[in-house]
């Protein structure tokens, strides 16, 4: 191993040689790891090298097939389904594991809730859940349901939840992907501050920026092998991807291709107004692939919707091909051209459950049918298509999408959405929890289809993203359009101007 000298502190939490297969089928092959106390130790490498399988076994909910876990450097095996953290192992699952009935504060004490005099002492549980969010800048209502709760706010819930277990080794598993630019700042203020206590983290993130940021040192996997372990001083974002992927990434982005201001607009939207979103309008030609910024809560996901018939409009109208589309119809949208890619493919856009095959057809099955029968011979010949059309990498075709890494999920859902042939395609946040060689594969499949006569809208929280991508991008803030931007406009001064309230359009 490359493990560098210069490290003193004890190794607190260590693998040796350790191995996995799943159903016959391996996944890692004899990874040596080994984490420091009070050090944050990035674990990164593209999807399907066998991130989060590592993850699961350090904490104790998989068991290695072969070589040893090391705590303190006794060789130990970890109790299953998060007992762990009886022995200081905590673990920040990118997947929520929160009770969407209980409050924020019963689900920071649950299992482990405080009594007093044999009665729950919900005062004190009250009083240290408000402590720990506090000291997070989350400003989150300890009595809220996590129900009402949006994606960001039940991600501080799950960070402050782990951080009040005052835990000796904390996993994160892309923490920040739904988290704001503030709300990162202030997640990895806190990081530092308890790794100065002596707290040990593994960050697993695919967002090279945050892991130079923000770490000590870094291990890369590829294929399910250990590649290397360095100083993060050491290294540099080029230098980490061409890591990841074995091969240089100088091309992240395709050449952007304009198109005709003479070309045919397929979809126009007038006057949007929902109960969030307040008179946007926009248009977007055949060819061109436009995108939407701004700040996490903008709005940008809750127009999308509304323009795809997934949610209910107060006011405005969506056109497509000239033709008005009746408001909250989705299968009306649908018929006319246009598919809408869902950020959330764990909960909204795949079944996680089930088969590749199953997933790929749901949205289709009339196309793989004939007198009312489905023809799973169709089904076979599609999904063939789909993994060489995508490059969806499994070593088993039957594989559950649940067992599918991030990347190859996301290229799955794409698949699923391109198999009902849309003319008119909106993919929200295109590349969220996805490594970095996989992203520079759906960016060229983006171009393709746009360059093949497709439309495309593009929304991310990635600004490199939409300045590397599109042609026209208008900017969100509080529900309304406040910006667009061409050509050498689009960059990120300009986006964030808009994004923060400096600058709006004129009136």
């Amino acid at each position: 191993m490359e493990f560098d000298d210069a490290g003193t502190a004890p190794v607190v939490l260590a693998a040796n040689r350790v191995s996995k297969f799943f159903n016959g089928v391996q996944v890692l092959f004899s990874v040596n790891f080994d984490l420091r106390a009070g050090e944050i130790h990035a674990l990164v490498g593209e999807n399907g090298a066998g991130k989060s399988t590592f993850v699961k076994i350090m904490s104790g909910f998989e068991q290695p097939s072969s070589g040893e876990i090391l705590l303190d450097g006794k060789p130990v095996k970890l109790p299953p389904n998060g007992a762990a953290e009886a022995l200081g192992i905590v673990i920040i699952h990118q997947e929520f594991n929160l009770a969407e009935h209980l409050t924020v504060t019963e689900s920071l004490f649950l299992g482990r809730e405080l009594t007093r005099f044999g009665v729950l002492d919900r005062r004190t549980m009250r009083s240290e859940t408000r402590r720990v969010l506090d000291s997070l800048g989350a400003r989150i209502d300890e009595n809220a349901p996590i129900s009402s709760l949006s994606v960001a706010d039940r991600q501080m819930v799950e960070i402050a939840k782990a951080i009040s277990k005052d835990a000796r080794v904390i996993f994160m598993d892309e923490p920040t992907a739904v988290l704001s630019t503030e709300e990162t700042a202030v997640l990895f203020e806190q990081v530092r501050r308890l790794r100065d206590k002596g707290t040990s983290f593994v960050f697993v993130s695919h967002k090279l920026n945050e892991v130079l940021e923000l770490t000590d040192r870094v291990t890369v996997l590829r294929d399910g092998q250990w590649v290397k372990t360095a100083p993060t001083s050491m290294l540099d974002g080029e230098s980490i991807a061409q890591l990841m992927v074995g091969r240089e990434l100088s091309s992240l982005y395709p050449a952007k291709t304009e198109p005709d201001v003479d070309e045919e607009v397929v979809l126009s939207a007038a006057g949007i107004t929902t109960g969030f979103v307040r008179d946007a309008s926009f248009e977007v030609r055949r060819g061109e692939i436009i995108g939407f910024s701004g700040l996490v809560g903008s709005g940008r996901t809750e127009l999308m919707e509304a323009v795809a018939g997934l949610r209910p409009r107060l006011s405005g109208e969506v056109r497509i091909h000239g033709t008005q589309m009746p408001a909250g119809d989705v299968q009306a949208t649908n018929a006319a051209g246009l598919a809408y890619m869902t950020k959330d493919r764990k909960s909204k856009g795949l079944l996680l459950n089930s088969k590749m095959m199953t997933n790929l057809t749901l949205q289709s099955l009339d196309q793989h049918g004939r007198y009312g029968y489905l023809s799973v011979a169709s089904e076979e010949r599609a999904l063939e298509r789909a993994r060489k059309r995508f490059d969806i990498r499994v070593r088993d075709r039957r594989v559950v999408a649940g067992r599918m890494s991030g990347g190859n999920q996301q290229k799955l859902l794409l698949a699923k959405v391109m198999e009902t042939e849309p003319q008119i395609i909106i993919i929200d946040e295109p590349t969220r929890g996805i490594d970095v060689g996989t992203k520079q594969q759906i960016y060229h499949f983006i171009s393709a289809l746009a360059r093949g006569g497709k439309s495309i809208i593009v929304v991310s929280s990635e600004l490199p993203e939409v300045i590397g991508l599109c042609s026209r991008v208008g900017v969100m803030r509080e529900g309304r359009i406040v910006g667009w931007l061409e050509g050498e406009e689009i960059n990120e001064q300009e986006i964030m101007r808009y994004s923060a309230g400096l600058k709006q359009m004129a009136s």
